[in-house]
């Protein structure tokens, strides 16, 4: 069994650091309601770019050993939480966007499958008490340059 520790300090506020074995630094910050001054994601956002990050991180390479002609892959993860606290996750959604030409949807369907329920960690374990949903979308190439940047708003 491999033991992960992780680190997290205070900066000022809620403004927090945190740094586990990898020995890489994330910034974490609250509201002013909170103390903080909203200069870095909240730990629930980290809690979804670190679900949509395991996913992706299992799907891209599973596509490239199928020789599946992806030119990019986005990961698209919204949630809902409830309104009384703890405010915990009620659902989350993950959409895979696949940017590539002659791309056979079944490919993509089973890069998914064995993601979601076999090798991410991290969908796993919030599977265990969040609704978790997804879908997938294939793009031609020239809509990723097309795109304009992701808004949080």
């Amino acid at each position: 069994m491999a033991k992960k520790t992780a680190l997290i300090k205070q900066l000022q506020g809620t403004t927090l650091v945190a740094k586990s074995d990898s020995k890489h630094w994330v910034v974490m910050d609250g509201g002013p309601n909170t103390g903080g001054s909203e200069a870095a994601p909240t730990p629930k956002e980290l809690l979804m770019f670190a679900v949509g990050g395991c996913t992706a991180m299992d799907v891209i390479p599973i596509l490239k050993k199928k020789r599946v002609p992806v030119e990019n892959v986005e990961v698209i993860v919204s949630g809902t939480t409830r309104e009384e606290h703890p405010q915990v996750f009620n659902e989350l959604h993950v959409e895979y966007v696949v940017y590539g030409e002659n791309i056979n949807p079944a490919d993509v369907e089973r890069a998914i499958d064995l993601s979601t329920t076999k090798y991410c960690s991290v969908h796993a374990m919030l599977s265990k008490g969040v609704k978790m949903t997804h879908s997938y979308r294939i793009e031609p190439i020239n809509a990723a340059a097309e795109k304009q940047p992701i808004s949080a708003n």
